[in-house]
């Protein structure tokens, strides 16, 4: 209980938040994380084997199937209170910015108004060829699990359409990771979520924060390697423990 009232004291008072969130906050919601062993008939595939440009270029039926299976999962399932949490914290905070590494639109969803998504997302595919962004249908139902689907055609150039996340191998988005620094490097505190501090270069964002000067508060199950630079380590799930710090910052 310390740690929470200390955690809330220095969240009530900062005026610059960045909140970066990993898998785990997602995971509560029931999305699975790359760690999870696939189901049904993906199974035989082992996920990073199929999250690479070279897998995309030589099967592209079998990726984007894929991912349209995964999109379909993402919008069966709800925000949990740690995503609404994310979104108080966003209404309560002078200036707060949510960077996460998660391909979901979870935080969307709960109310964040423009998340910072540094792997990319599920929900902005883009053409493989000239980049132009893709509209596509909200899902109307769940792809059969494995089925082979054929990516649509670019209006532009006639390329196929690529999932718009950051495959294994590719640079995270520029933009992106300089809003991520930037938010990090200025802000009084930042709040690590969920994240197992393990995947680079993401994981260097929650500790340029705390070289910056910025109090790290981390909320995780489990103990990680970034326990060591966080002022404060709140071990639960962060659908428990957001909605009780946002509750003991601003009661």
């Amino acid at each position: 209980m310390d740690g929470l009232r200390e955690a809330a004291k220095l969240l009530a008072q900062a005026q610059r938040v960045a909140v970066f969130t990993g898998a785990g906050i997602s995971a509560e919601s029931g999305v699975p994380t790359f760690r999870d062993a696939l189901t049904g008939l993906w199974e035989r595939f082992d996920a990073q084997s199929l999250a690479t440009p070279q897998a995309f270029q030589d099967d592209p039926d079998l990726v984007w199937g894929w991912y349209e299976w995964r999109r379909h999962r993402v919008s069966s399932v709800r925000p949990n209170p740690g995503h609404h949490a994310v979104a108080a914290i966003e209404a309560h905070a002078p200036q707060a910015t949510v960077v996460t590494q998660n391909v979901d639109d979870l935080h969307e969803r709960a109310g964040s108004a423009q998340p910072v998504h540094l792997h990319g997302s599920l929900f902005a595919p883009r053409c493989s060829v000239c980049a132009e962004p893709a509209t596509l249908p909200a899902p109307a139902g769940e792809p059969e699990d494995g089925r082979r689907l054929t990516p649509p055609a670019c209006a532009t150039c006639g390329g196929l359409i690529r999932p718009g996340v950051v495959w294994f191998g590719e640079a995270l988005p520029e933009a992106a990771l300089e809003a991520a620094v930037r938010a990090a490097a200025g802000s009084d505190v930042l709040l690590t979520i969920g994240t197992s501090g393990l995947v680079y270069p993401a994981a260097e964002i929650p500790r340029l924060a705390a070289r910056s000067g910025a109090a790290v508060i981390q909320v995780n199950p489990q103990p990680t390697p970034l326990d060591p630079i966080a002022r404060v380590n709140l071990h639960g799930p962060a659908a428990r423990c957001l909605p009780e710090l946002v509750a003991a910052a601003w009661p």
